[in-house]
């Protein structure tokens, strides 16, 4: 209960600075004004912080969290620490879906922008129904090596696909390439909204599967053996993790490496537990996508850097640095 209540307070401590700092820093006095009606020493104050950085900041901690707990659980569904929540391909499958709304101009009427956010939702759930099909065919039990090659080949065919897109983008380019490269600007309170449903119907599902997936650690057939409803876990896994990615990408674009080093870092403090690597996973990854939201709209300032560009930065370059210090680590 204890580090519950430090990692809500940690979270709490980031979306607050977050909100504070930007191409206008504002006070912290200010902070509360606007957000509990007090008078602010700015009127325009009001309007950056209620309208622009709490939605923003709220998508940011949403959006991490959500994307680092489908890592963590999909690592353990399939027992590869370099797995993560687009390992199926539902990312690339929702970034196809974007890219095919803005070439095409589809739009929803009244809500001319939320074309490419439902096309990609619908694209994702399409990629996960043709991905669990052709396992089905595979193996009924859906063995996890047939899920990865499937998932492996499906992004590949995906990217063909939407290179070919982009080739015939002409001037929508601009607008494809910021999209498969993530972005949080101009995120409302309706987006944060359904971030936060689909992170408590989809999530929670992930949150109640941490001692199966412990009996995973030690291969299908044990788990099998002590009572484990593996091929139940794995579609519970499978299409929670893909369903939320899919909200995710619908909303802010492609961002990389969250779902893979989020849980590989947590993993390496709190170990291999899932009843307590998911939750913290969950917590850490919505830290670190704040911050990260941070340094995309701060570092460049006034010029503003796409997310997924910051998060594969920081994921690479901590990724290597890890692999490195595991392995000198393990030579004698």
């Amino acid at each position: 209960m204890g580090g519950a209540a430090l990692w809500t307070a940690g979270v709490l401590a980031v979306f607050v600075l977050c909100v504070c700092l930007g191409s206008v820093t504002i006070p912290l006095r200010d902070i509360a004004a606007s957000v509990f009606g007090g008078e602010v020493s700015r009127e325009s104050y009001r309007a950056i912080v209620t309208w622009t950085r709490i939605p923003r900041v709220l998508c940011a901690g949403i959006m991490g969290a959500s994307l680092a707990l489908c890592g963590a659980a999909m690592q353990g569904l399939l027992r590869n620490p370099l797995a993560d929540g687009s390992t199926l391909g539902v990312s690339s499958g929702a970034a196809l879906g974007a890219a095919l709304s803005i070439v095409l101009g589809v739009s929803l009427p009244g809500l001319e922008s939320a074309g490419p956010a439902a096309m990609a939702m619908l694209f994702s759930f399409g990629s996960l129904v043709i991905i669990l099909a052709l396992a089905w065919g595979m193996d009924r039990n859906f063995a996890t090596h047939n899920i990865i090659l499937i998932g492996v080949v499906f992004t590949m065919l995906v990217s063909a696909l939407l290179s070919i897109l982009i080739t015939f983008s002409g001037e929508k380019l601009r607008s494809i390439t910021y999209w498969t490269m993530g972005s949080l600007s101009g995120k409302s309170y309706e987006q944060a909204a359904l971030l936060a449903v689909g992170l408590v119907l989809f999530g929670t599902p992930l949150l109640l599967q941490g001692r199966e997936l412990n009996a995973f650690a030690v291969g299908e057939e044990n788990a099998l053996h002590v009572g484990v409803p593996v091929r139940r876990v794995k579609l519970t896994v499978l299409v929670c993790a893909s369903a939320l990615i899919g909200i995710c990408v619908s909303i802010g674009g492609s961002v990389a490496f969250v779902g893979l080093i989020i849980p590989h870092i947590v993993r390496l403090v709190s170990g291999p537990n899932h009843r307590r690597l998911l939750p913290v996973s969950a917590f850490a990854g919505a830290i670190f996508l704040m911050l990260a939201d941070l340094a995309a709209r701060t570092v460049l300032s006034p010029l503003e850097l796409p997310i997924g560009v910051v998060t594969s930065l920081i994921g690479a370059v901590t990724f290597i640095t890890i692999f490195y210090r595991s392995r000198k680590g393990g030579v004698r």
